[in-house]
């Protein structure tokens, strides 16, 4: 059966969190067909559709490449790309096995996958040893960096669709950005700008930044497909979402080389 009989569908992973509730809810007010998967197994049903996904990692592995997807995600070593003046601290791209070697205080994460904890570590000797995770997992060490307040963007061809705010002093604080608001937009299109220039993005992705008592900075970037939408507007999350996580064969040539590497189909 075409593609083209078949109604468009946004797949749901089967831990359906807010977001994805709120995405549902979205996708039927413009006629798209909203689909929570029972298992995590590709929906049968759903072959030969055109399918957009919104979920973990996990799900999107175990169903992307039945459906064809090209899963976008920013580049695993983007941050450290952005000029200092933007990120407000040394970030370094490396390896769990050089990071296990810290002797003082890093905040340290896995840019794409959610392998362990991000959050500061004492040293080298918290993070996980290698009977869990392989030495060649790559990571994230930054400095530490205090965020007064944190706040999440949904970017679609390198324009805010959708922004707020989620974080203050590190704890969990949604809300609309408020009259923070202008000095987020402003600061966004700054790093936007160099982005374009030094450290390019998908044309869906989602950028995360925060006030230091030095100015604004940039927290990280992750996928549309598997972020948290906060109290943005879930219509426009929508509109990054289905760019990020749809077809593959929809994707121009620039978005090629932030495609999600799938592990093969079976059978």
């Amino acid at each position: 059966m075409s593609t083209d009989t078949v109604p468009a569908t946004l797949l749901l992973a089967p831990r359906v969190n807010e977001t994805g509730l709120q995405l549902r809810t979205a996708a039927g007010r413009r006629g798209l067909r909203a689909f929570t998967a029972p298992s995590w197994r590709a929906p049968a049903e759903l072959v030969g559709g055109a399918v957009h996904l919104y979920g973990g990692p996990l799900f999107a592995d175990a169903v992307g490449g039945v459906f064809g997807l090209g899963l976008l995600e920013p580049a695993a070593d983007w941050l450290v790309a952005l000029p200092r003046e933007l990120t407000r601290r040394r970030v370094r791209f490396g390896t769990l096995a050089e990071a296990r070697a810290l002797r003082s205080p890093a905040f340290v994460k896995a840019p794409v996958d959610k392998h362990f904890a991000a959050r500061v570590y004492r040293d080298g000797a918290g993070l996980p040893g290698p009977e869990l995770l392989d030495g060649d997992t790559p990571v994230l060490v930054s400095e530490v960096v205090r965020f007064a307040s944190e706040f999440r963007l949904f970017v679609l061809d390198g324009a805010v669709r959708a922004l707020s705010r989620y974080a203050v002093d590190g704890d969990l604080a949604v809300a609309a950005p408020g009259a923070e608001g202008p000095e987020v937009l402003a600061f966004a299109a700054e790093v936007l700008a160099a982005a374009a220039q030094v450290a390019p993005l998908p044309s869906a992705a989602v950028v995360d930044i925060g006030r230091t008592g030095h100015g604004w900075a940039v927290v990280e970037a992750n996928a549309a497909w598997a972020s948290g939408g906060y109290a943005c507007d879930p219509d426009a999350v929508l509109d990054v979402v289905l760019r990020a996580g749809g077809p593959r064969d929809r994707l121009g040539a620039a978005d090629l080389p932030f495609l999600r590497e799938l592990p093969a189909v079976e059978g």
